[in-house]
Order: structure tokens, then sequence, then C-alpha cells
């Protein structure tokens, strides 16, 4: 459906030219009494990633008169607050707000910090399976009981380490490994070479059980992040496999500056300060 809005579009356009460059996609207007209205969607399912509009000032909550445009992006829950204090960012205008929100085209938010929330948006709209792909390595904390198993020990013997599998962990993620009490502290970084390997021996209460091999990229020592430092590092627990935080993986790069870093088109958008 042609479009005869005629507001002035700059940002728009280059958004559109961001989305056709990076994702193939182009808008789509679907309301013909809404011409300042169009989405980006994904081909595959028509899900939205992004609504562009233009609405009156007031109705989103702006002072002035006049008309603004909006573009809606998906977000996680967890980074929307922050990110809403910054200007030109606002609750998501006619969407859920907790995992919307709305970027003013005013030039008050930066044209780089509006293609990482469209990339995000495009992300987190994807299908599952799609999504994990094209999020490409992701970064685990997994607990480890030295009373249970000497780590060092088997290290001492080879890099590579068979270790029980859970949670969807592929090859070429990165394990950080943390070390239960006494040690209470960050022990090792590894990658992981294979997944889904049979359990050796095998355990017939849980025939279902896989196991991964990891290999060894670095020893952490006791102090550089123990427990006391992690809970600084949105690191409460560590009960089971998790993401790494953005903070701590911030804090491993400081000590380790080879660590690996995931590309995650966006999802570790870093919040921006208010100006």
């Amino acid at each position: 459906m042609a479009s005869s809005y005629t507001a002035p579009l700059s940002l728009r356009d280059t958004l559109f030219a961001y989305a056709k460059k990076h994702y193939q996609t182009t808008p789509v207007y679907l309301w013909r009494n809404l011409p300042g209205y169009a989405v980006l969607r994904h081909p595959e399912n028509q899900k939205w990633y992004a609504l562009l509009l233009c609405v009156p000032r007031e109705k989103a909550g702006l002072t002035g008169d006049g008309m603004i445009d909006l573009m809606d992006v998906k977000c996680d829950p967890v980074l929307a607050g922050s990110l809403r204090a910054h200007p030109g960012i606002l609750p998501g205008y006619h969407m859920n707000k907790a995992g919307w929100i709305s970027l003013c085209l005013d030039g008050s938010v930066e044209t780089e910090l509006l293609f990482s929330l469209l990339d995000t948006s495009y992300l987190l709209t994807l299908p599952p399976q799609t999504r994990r792909a094209a999020a490409g390595p992701r970064d685990w904390l997994i607990p480890a009981n030295p009373a249970y198993f000497d780590v060092e020990a088997a290290f001492e013997q080879s890099p590579l380490l068979l270790w029980t599998q859970r949670a969807h962990i592929h090859p070429k993620d990165t394990v950080y490994l943390y070390m239960g009490a006494p040690i209470s502290a960050l022990g090792y970084a590894c990658d992981v070479v294979e997944t889904d390997l049979p359990r050796i021996p095998p355990d017939p209460t849980q025939p279902d059980r896989k196991q991964m091999k990891l290999r060894l990229l670095h020893r952490f020592a006791p102090t550089d992040l123990p427990f006391s430092r992690l809970k600084e590092l949105d690191v409460r627990a560590v009960r089971g496999p998790r993401n790494v935080p953005a903070p701590l993986k911030e804090a491993i790069c400081q000590i380790w500056p080879e660590a690996p870093r995931p590309l995650t088109l966006g999802l570790e958008t870093t919040v921006p300060k208010n100006q």
C-alpha cells in the first residue's frame, strides 16, 4: 500500500535503508487512514520488529505542540527501565510497555543507538531456533563443586574435560566455571568443543543426560573474581547454568583481555548515561 505521508523523513529513511541493507525488509503501510504509520516485519512469519508512527507530542507524553515521529521496538524488559531514563526514549506507544519502548526520531537519540536497538528488536522477535543461530556463541556461568570433583587435577592431566551438559549449550559457546566453597570464586574459562555426547559410563537412571567437551582457555586466580565481587556484578547465586551478565563480562575482559566476545546483535546494548 503506497504512503502519502509527506512529513520530513530523514531519520526514517536512514532506518529504512539500514533495515533493507541488514535484514532485507522494507516498510509496509497497513492502514490507509494512518499514512504516517509504517511496519518493519520478518518476511518469514510477518512478525513486527518495529513500528514507525507519527503522533501528537502531547499523546506521547511530551511537552510542546505539533507532531513527532516515533519508532517502537521490542526490548529486554530488564533494560527497558534504564533505557527510558535516557532523553528521547519513552514507554512503548500503543504497545506492551513491559517489553516495548518508543524512540523519538527528533535527534534526541543517537543514530547508532537507534541502529543497536533496532538490531535487538529484530533478534528478539525471531523464532527461537532462528534467534539462537543468529545470536552466535554465548557465555555461560556454571557451578563446580571442588569437594565432588577436582577440576584443577583434571586440567593438569589434559586441557580437555568432559562435563555434564545442561541448558541449551552449543559448540563455540564459552563456559566459565564458578568454583564453590571453599574457593568461592570464578575459576576457569573454557570453550565448548562438542556437545550432546553420550555419557560414559552410561547412567541408567538418567539415560537422556548428555555430556559436553570443554577445552581450557584461561585460569583465574581466586582473588580475581571472588563471590563477594560477583555479587557486585549482578551474580547473586550460581546454582545452575546461567548467562554471564554484562557487568561480569566487562570485569572478565579487564582481567583477561583475550576473552571471547560473542556477537549478540545488540542484546548487550550499553545503557546510555543521561546527558
